[in-house]
């Protein structure tokens, strides 16, 4: 009897503990409150609904063809940049300095968004000279890849600047349904990088990897940059900042880029 009344409460306590998880597992579907918005992240993020979209590309290039991609770029590029005829603008051109080597990065703007791209690859299409370039560019890759963005309402424009400078491009992956937590944090932290105008712009993916959150930042050289980094710790409210979105990020990369000729951004 004793034995049997053992066996009686240990299942009794094992089903306790079965509708115990079961209870915890239900109640965390509700820890986190969802916003009652119902409407595109990215109308609540951007400037506006007729926010400039961004297309930038990565290159990876042959080795021993580096120097004549740098120098058909800087041929071809400005010309397309220059044209009114072409609703675009070269935002920057660059090589990576430090992460992936021999690899080109580009950024162009598109005032009037999909329309204004759908203009501008068509006309490029009739265009003799971009095709050709595009041709002799294809020799000299090993892979390419791009992505549309848009820019974070609270960033800056990207505007020429004088250089030298080197710029950071820092991506990063975040976890799906996390967009807009990090908005609302950035929107707070983005004053925290203000002092030396190191900010850029900012930018998260439409088409391509999604989730996907681009911060592009400006230093004179890398003392620069890690001391322009420790000072935002001295500004109360950063090291919060740092907490609350470190945890939404699922993957992030940095690369140090130097700019080519051509870059509106030296």
């Amino acid at each position: 009897m004793v034995i049997l009344g053992l066996c009686v409460a240990a299942r009794g306590l094992s089903a306790s503990n079965h509708r115990n998880r079961e209870d915890s597992w239900f109640k965390s579907l509700f820890v986190r409150k969802v916003d009652p918005r119902k409407d595109a992240h990215s109308h609540l993020l951007t400037k506006n609904e007729e926010s400039n979209l961004y297309k930038i590309q990565f290159h990876n290039v042959k080795p021993e063809c580096l120097d004549a991609y740098n120098q058909l770029c800087e041929e071809t590029l400005p010309s397309i940049h220059n044209d009114k005829y072409y609703p675009c603008e070269l935002v920057g051109t660059w090589n990576t300095w430090y992460g992936e080597q021999d690899q080109a990065v580009h950024m162009w703007r598109y005032r009037g968004g999909y329309p204004a791209l759908t203009e501008v690859m068509s006309k490029l299409r009739q265009n003799k000279e971009f095709m050709k370039y595009r041709e002799e560019r294809g020799k000299m890759l090993l892979s390419r890849r791009n992505q549309l963005l848009l820019e974070f309402s609270f960033w800056n424009e990207p505007i020429p600047r004088k250089g030298p400078n080197i710029y950071e491009l820092r991506s990063y992956q975040l976890r799906p349904g996390t967009m807009i937590e990090w908005g609302n944090y950035w929107a707070r932290a983005i004053g925290y990088r203000q002092h030396n105008s190191e900010a850029v712009g900012g930018f998260f993916s439409q088409i391509g990897n999604l989730y996907m959150v681009h911060h592009l930042w400006a230093y004179k050289d890398l003392e620069a940059r890690e001391a322009t980094r420790n000072a935002a710790w001295q500004h109360e409210g950063w090291d919060e900042v740092v907490y609350y979105t470190v945890p939404l990020i699922q993957h992030m990369d940095s690369r140090i880029m130097i700019p080519m000729k051509a870059s509106p951004l030296q």
